[in-house]
């Protein structure tokens, strides 16, 4: 079409950082964020977040380099997920339950030239960077952030202790710092390492253009409104707070901090500060439900949650709606810059009985509006399966809030896109509705006698039993069935319950080729963001297997 031309007038990169200036402008006297007596408005964040981008010029940080962080949900994680890619920079976030082996294997691979490192991780850091020194040449600058407004405590500090602090860092930043925004809205904005819950973690590229979409997509899916206040219970170092690190700026919202996440510190922070908004995996929500009494408070007003990053038990939606929460339930990857479908909710479905309502809630559901696509697909044909709630295949997504790959693994990103969509690896079905269900991940799914057994379908029953707090199943080794299910429970305080119990309770809900033939009582092994590392699991029961090998299970 002749006339037509790009310009300045009519042509920014998409980048989060709008978002920032724009709560800046509007919101600028409201509080940003609060972190117990610690308080700032957008207008002071914004200030921060300059001058830690000027900062990090003055040390040298340039285009693209990589500036990590290793620190739980405090202010200045905030901070620099706005201050890095000011910089012009891409924001690395590290998992803080990894020991200093993976911490230092992570900084390697992604060569990051600097990190910045929470007081309490600091002989986490310190051991990375000593491992690290063995084979580099060069390492990252450490730059210590102590608890706010505290000073450093002396058990931390040593004679051969020579750190920056992050007010070091403002200090000598330039209020008047002009933005290097993005050249291209395809740029890296962060690096973010998948969990490690099935292999060893890889680095998964964000773009700013994937991460002010899917920003505005979180912010749909939370239902939130201008001038929230979002308790932060996902840790923003796991997909970036699922995009809402950058989300509730664009609502000039209030983000409360909660170092440590517990059942008491939930309900005070909803009591306190008159939450609206928050999220967390289905542990979460299970620590929620099974607060004890005298942790509880009542809540000040309805507060919608998003919960994700595994099937949510039924049973555990339900009494989450007994407790006046208002669960939306989401799925995607680290991959899909974590939110990528949304089990949308149909009026008709109100007027169903709570345990049917809490059963279409714990869906998968449909993509969100910045995910073009989601489908269930046969691996191989590339067909999607029929629509009968029954026919499994792989869930795949495409659009633009879709990682741009892994770094420095050019094949792994090209086997995810093979076939020009991403490939998850998890197992689902699609209902008659077009509402995906996830069945299982591909290395979970148990196959017992030539039957799939989906791990999902049994833990779920097994979550609503009344004595049974977390429970994850495996496939067990057996020579006769192949596999059969293994049962990993932990139980509720002050309950009991036998593995012969359990195993008839699943027995009686469930087909008796799908119930456990072994349980073992155990403190689950999990990631930092709720997950359970059932490869750990898998290599117990595998133990576990050779023990029984040459003994026949029967139905």
């Amino acid at each position: 079409m002749e006339g037509l031309v790009r310009c300045s007038a009519n042509y920014i990169p998409l980048s989060p950082i709008s978002f920032l200036e724009r709560s800046a402008y509007v919101y600028r006297d409201r509080l940003s964020i609060v972190y117990g007596d610690v308080k700032y408005t957008w207008g002071e964040t914004r200030e921060r977040c300059l001058k830690i981008a000027s900062g990090l010029t003055q040390m040298g940080i340039s285009h693209l380099d990589i500036v990590a962080v290793l620190a739980p949900n405090i202010p200045e994680m905030y901070e620099l997920h706005f201050g890095v890619p000011m910089a012009g920079a891409v924001l690395c976030t590290l998992n803080v339950r990894h020991d200093s082996a993976m911490i230092s294997v992570l900084l390697r691979h992604s060569e990051s030239k600097i990190i910045f490192v929470d007081y309490q991780f600091l002989e986490v850091a310190r051991g990375a960077l000593e491992l690290l020194s063995k084979t580099a040449t060069k390492l990252p600058l450490l730059v210590l952030i102590p608890e706010s407004n505290k000073p450093l405590p002396t058990s931390k500090i040593t004679s051969s202790s020579v750190y920056l602090e992050y007010e070091n860092i403002l200090a000598m930043g330039q209020p008047d710092f002009k933005i290097r925004r993005p050249k291209d809205e395809w740029d890296p904005i962060s690096l973010n390492y998948t969990s490690g819950t099935t292999s060893s973690p890889k680095g998964v590229v964000y773009s700013h253009r994937g991460a002010y979409i899917n920003s505005f997509s979180a912010v749909l899916l939370n239902n939130m409104s201008p001038m929230l206040t979002y308790l932060w219970t996902v840790p923003m170092f796991h997909c970036n707070g699922w995009s809402l690190t950058w989300g509730v700026a664009v609502q000039g919202g209030t983000n409360v901090c909660l170092r440590h996440v517990t059942p008491r510190g939930i309900f005070d922070s909803i009591s306190l500060h008159k939450v609206t908004n928050m999220a967390g995996a289905p542990t979460v929500l299970n620590m929620i439900v099974n607060a004890p009494s005298s942790d509880r408070r009542p809540l000040p007003c309805k507060v919608d949650v998003m919960t994700g990053g595994a099937p949510p038990p039924p049973h555990v939606l339900f009494k989450m709606e007994e407790l006046g929460f208002s669960v939306f339930h989401s799925y995607g990857l680290t991959e899909t810059y974590g939110p990528g479908t949304i089990c949308t909710w149909k009026p008709e479905w109100n007027s169903l009985p709570a345990d049917q309502r809490a059963k279409l809630n714990s869906r998968q559901g449909v993509h969100h509006n910045g995910m073009e696509e989601v489908d269930i697909k046969d691996p191989v044909t590339m067909k999607s399966v029929p629509s009968d709630a029954k026919t499994m295949g792989e869930v795949m997504f495409r659009g633009n809030t879709v990682m741009n790959g892994y770094l420095k693994e050019l094949k792994a990103t090209q086997e995810a896109f093979s076939g020009g969509w991403f490939r998850t690896g998890d197992l689902g079905i699609k209902h008659p509705d077009g509402y995906i269900e996830l069945k299982d991940r591909s290395k979970d799914i148990i196959i017992s006698g030539g039957e799939n057994i989906s791990t999902i379908e049994v833990e779920s029953v097994l979550f609503s039993h009344p004595a049974i707090l977390e429970a994850a199943v495996v496939g067990r080794p057996d020579d006769h069935w192949g596999e059969t299910p293994c049962a990993f429970v932990k139980l509720k305080e002050g309950m009991n319950a036998t593995a012969e119990e359990i195993i008839k309770f699943c027995r009686d809900h469930l087909p008796h080729y799908m119930a456990p033939r072994t349980v073992v009582f155990v403190e689950l092994p999990k990631t930092s963001t709720g997950k359970t590392q059932k490869f750990l699991l898998r290599d117990k029961a595998k133990a576990m297997g050779s023990l029984f090998k040459g003994s026949k299970s029967r139905l």
